[in-house]
């Protein structure tokens, strides 16, 4: 039988290593942009915001982002502020340590017998088609990882905020809240350096209105799945509390505010 400090470790371990695994297949799997509207068979809406004409064209690493919030939220509730900056910087640390690596992957040469592969219609550039996929530019990466700590540490204190009004009640509020409030800087941060900063006096820059108007459709995204999602946080508190026991989940809890 399982002690208590045994399932405090082994929630911890897996918390963690999905937080972790999730994020790190957000990053690479967001090189592709996807149209949300063909994806669902519906025309693409063509609104206008801040005078730039807009779709929801977006990163397929919104995928991902929204199953992160939710860990975040839950690591918030049992394991505290400690908690989600232990793995928050691990995590950035690991996506730095992966780009590296993807980045020397990149450096290699090919070998000859792969670098072309024949296909029915022509020919493929395999290294090429590798490096496109994989060869995301420097200030995106240096974006998506400043916009990723600072909107973890913005959920942390937003959450611990609403939950010293509300106490144990409204998961919901503490949780929803906290993520509608960091993600209006993470969508900001993430487009302003990667495509306003990182390519500053160069024909590649965005305008501001365009920054701000991406912003305001990845937040729409990102926030209505954040209310979406808001069940599959009780449905995770239930089963998480069954398999602590009530008595190690509220001394849990406790543990994490005072901390």
């Amino acid at each position: 039988m399982k002690t208590d400090e045994q399932r405090r470790r082994n929630l911890f371990l897996f918390m963690g290593a999905f937080f972790l695994c999730n994020a790190l297949i957000a990053e690479f799997i967001g090189v592709k942009i996807f149209s949300a509207e063909a994806s669902i068979g519906i025309e693409p809406m063509n609104f206008k915001i801040l005078g730039q004409e807009l779709n929801f064209n977006m990163t397929a690493g919104v995928l991902l982002w929204p199953v992160v919030f939710v860990m975040t939220d839950l690591i918030n509730e049992y394991f505290g502020q400690k908690g989600v900056r232990y793995f928050s910087f691990m995590t950035a640390g690991l996506i730095a340590y992966a780009f590296l690596m993807v980045s020397l992957a990149i450096w290699t040469s090919p070998a000859d017998f792969w670098k072309i592969k024949q296909l029915e219609n022509g020919t493929l550039d395999m290294n090429a088609a590798y490096n496109s996929v994989f060869g995301q530019g420097l200030w995106i990466i240096i974006g998506s990882l400043v916009a990723f700590l600072i909107g973890q540490v913005v959920d942390v204190m937003v959450f611990h905020a609403l939950k010293r009004k509300t106490g144990e009640k409204s998961i919901w509020l503490r949780a929803t809240g906290s993520t509608l409030v960091s993600q209006i800087i993470d969508s900001f941060v993430v487009l302003y350096i990667a495509f306003y900063i990182g390519k500053l006096n160069t024909p590649d820059q965005w305008p501001i209105s365009l920054v701000l108007g991406v912003c305001v459709v990845n937040y729409i995204y990102k926030g209505a799945m954040a209310i979406l999602l808001t069940p599959a946080l009780y449905i995770a508190h239930y089963f998480i509390d069954r398999y602590l026991g009530i008595e190690l989940s509220e001394k849990m809890r406790a543990e994490a505010m005072e901390n």
